[in-house]
C-alpha cells in the first residue's frame, strides 16, 4: 500500500505559480478538486501579507523571495499569472533559465513588446500559453463538429463569446485560418445596461451603466468573421454568448446543427450537454460531455471533479503543459498567442479610429510556416 501511494504521488503533476491574483486562484481550485493529478508546490507573490493569507486559506507554501523560488525548482513547470504589463519580462527570464512556463494570456501588451519577446524567446524557450477558450466544453464540441467536415468548408463565423485575443483565437480555429493576413474594420456602440454581478460578487444596488459593444469584420481572403463582444457578457445574466459557423453543407448556430445529408435531405441536431447529479441522479454533480444526436462530440477529461467549464479548460492546459515539459508536443505556442494578440490590437485600433487595417506577416508566422 505504501509503494502504491508513493507511485501515485510521483505521477502527480507538480507546478509552481508566480502571482496571487484572481486568475491564480483558478489553478488553486483545480489542484484542490483534482488532488490525485495536480499539486501546487509553491507560490511566489510580491505581497507578503497576501502570501500569509494564501497559505492559511489554501495550505500551500508561499514565498516573496523570487531567487529562492527559481533555485528550488520543486515543480515541473511554472504557471505565470502576473499582470500583462510585466508578463513579458518574466517570460523572458524564465525562458533564459530553461524553466518551462505556462503563461496566462496575452504574452505582451503591444506589437513592439510581442516582437521583442519573440526575438528573445522565439521557439527556443520552453513557453506555452494558457489560451483556454478552445478547450471549454461547448467550444471544443463546436470545433469537433467543424473539423469533422459535417458542415463542409467553413467560410464565415460570428463570435460573441470572448474579448480581444480570446475571440480572435476562436475565430482563427473555427475558420481554420492559421496565420493568414486579415483586413479588419470595426466600430463601437455604447448603450445603457442594468449592472449585474462582477468578479467579486452580486451588485449592491440597482444602477444603470454604459455597456461598450465592440464590433469588427475580419476578412481572410475568401473567408470572413464577425467579432461582436460586450465586456458585460462574462458575468451578465442577460447578455449571452452567441456563436454562428457557416459551411457550404450546413451551419452551427449556438447549440443547433443544421446540415444536408444529401442535397435533398436536411438534418437538424442539437448539441446536448450531459451533466451528472441532476433529476435524481446520484453520481455526484459533474459535467460528462456533449452529444450531437447519438454521437459524443466532446467528453470531459476530468469527469470525477466538480469544475466549471473554465476550470475544465484550464485543467486541460495544465495536463498538456505537463506533457510538453517532459518533451511532448507544443499545444499553444508563443507564436499562436502572439498572432491572437496582434490581430486583437489591430482590431482595437480599427474600432477606435474607424479605419480599415490590414495585418502583415510577422516573424512568428514566418518561422511557423517556413
Amino acid at each position: 500500500m505504501h509503494e502504491e501511494q508513493q507511485e501515485k504521488e510521483s505521477q502527480k503533476i507538480s507546478f509552481g505559480i508566480m502571482g496571487g491574483g484572481w486568475r491564480a486562484e483558478f489553478y488553486l481550485r483545480i489542484a484542490q478538486a483534482l488532488p490525485d493529478e495536480f499539486e501546487v508546490s509553491e507560490i511566489w507573490m510580491r505581497d507578503e501579507t497576501k502570501g500569509r493569507e494564501t497559505e492559511q486559506r489554501w495550505g500551500i507554501k508561499t514565498t516573496t523571495h523570487l531567487e529562492g523560488f527559481l533555485e528550488r525548482r520543486n515543480f515541473s513547470f511554472v504557471v505565470l499569472s502576473l499582470s500583462r504589463s510585466v508578463a513579458a519580462e518574466y517570460i523572458d527570464r524564465l525562458a533564459g533559465l530553461d524553466i518551462p512556463v505556462l503563461t496566462e494570456t496575452p504574452p505582451g501588451v503591444s506589437l513592439d513588446e510581442l516582437l521583442r519577446l519573440y526575438d528573445s524567446v522565439g521557439e527556443v524557450g520552453r513557453v506555452q500559453v494558457a489560451e483556454q477558450f478552445i478547450h471549454q466544453p461547448m467550444h471544443a464540441a463546436r470545433l469537433a463538429v467543424v473539423r469533422s467536415g459535417l458542415l463542409g468548408g467553413v467560410s464565415h463565423v460570428q463570435v460573441s463569446a470572448g474579448h480581444g485575443y480570446h475571440g480572435i483565437s476562436l475565430i482563427r480555429h473555427l475558420l481554420g485560418v492559421g496565420f493568414d493576413e486579415a483586413e479588419i474594420s470595426g466600430e463601437r456602440i455604447v448603450t445603457p445596461l442594468m449592472q449585474g454581478p462582477g468578479r467579486y460578487g452580486l451588485p449592491q444596488k440597482e444602477a444603470l451603466a454604459d455597456s461598450r459593444q465592440d464590433l469588427a469584420l475580419l476578412r481572410f481572403g475568401g473567408r470572413s468573421a464577425l467579432f461582436d463582444f460586450t465586456y458585460d457578457q462574462y458575468f451578465s445574466w442577460i447578455r449571452r454568448h452567441r456563436i454562428l459557423v457557416r459551411g457550404h453543407r450546413g451551419e452551427l448556430e449556438g447549440r443547433e446543427i443544421r446540415y444536408l445529408k444529401d442535397y435533398r435531405t436536411p438534418i437538424t441536431l442539437e448539441l446536448r450537454r450531459i451533466d451528472a447529479g441532476q433529476d435524481g441522479n446520484l453520481e455526484g454533480y459533474c459535467h460528462e460531455g456533449i452529444l450531437a444526436g447519438s454521437e459524443w462530440v466532446y467528453r470531459n477529461p476530468f469527469p470525477a471533479a466538480r469544475l466549471s467549464d473554465e476550470e475544465i479548460a484550464m485543467a486541460v492546459c495544465l495536463r498538456n503543459m505537463a506533457k510538453y515539459a517532459e518533451g511532448g508536443p507544443s499545444f499553444y505556442s508563443l507564436a499562436e498567442a502572439s498572432q491572437d494578440q496582434y490581430l486583437s490590437l489591430l482590431m482595437a485600433e480599427a474600432i477606435e479610429t474607424g479605419r480599415t487595417l490590414t495585418s502583415t506577416r510577422q516573424p512568428w508566422a514566418r518561422d511557423v510556416l517556413r
